[in-house]
């Protein structure tokens, strides 16, 4: 069985809040689309119990503009169908309801928006042919 690998690439050019928000919300939707990357819950030495946090590194990379719309295009291939893919754009960011977000992005064309993140979680091979020259975001 391959290896699985995760990673975060997002855009280093915004404020830190919003690469928080953005590193939040892919992260949470990965676990939520992969439950099999979060481990069970913990009970520690005083008898507190912890919900399972994930059980493989997720590294945060960073990115630009042009990095994230060469990465999703990628990603869109037959090669890399099998990688489970997030994004996060600023469509996404600007709207207060779900509802809102439907409505816009369905009226938006991929030449429309920014990518403010990307997440995938897949086999490592693949992960690391993706994002291997990328650095760590700091």
């Amino acid at each position: 069985m391959n290896e699985t690998k995760c990673a975060l690439v997002i855009d280093e050019s915004l404020p830190v809040g919003l690469i928080a928000n953005t590193a939040a919300i892919l992260g949470a939707t990965l676990g939520k689309n992969n439950p099999a990357l979060l481990g069970g819950n913990v009970t520690d030495g005083s008898g507190i119990e912890h919900l399972g946090i994930v059980n493989v590194p997720i590294p945060i990379l960073k990115g630009n503009a042009g990095l994230l719309h060469e990465l999703r295009q990628k990603l869109l291939t037959d090669e890399f169908s099998d990688i489970l893919v997030v994004d996060f754009t600023d469509v996404a960011q600007s709207c207060h309801t779900y509802e809102a977000y439907i409505e816009k992005f369905q009226a938006s064309a991929s030449s429309d928006y920014r990518y403010f993140g990307i997440g995938m979680c897949g086999d490592k091979k693949k992960v690391n042919r993706l994002t291997g020259s990328v650095g760590l975001l700091k």
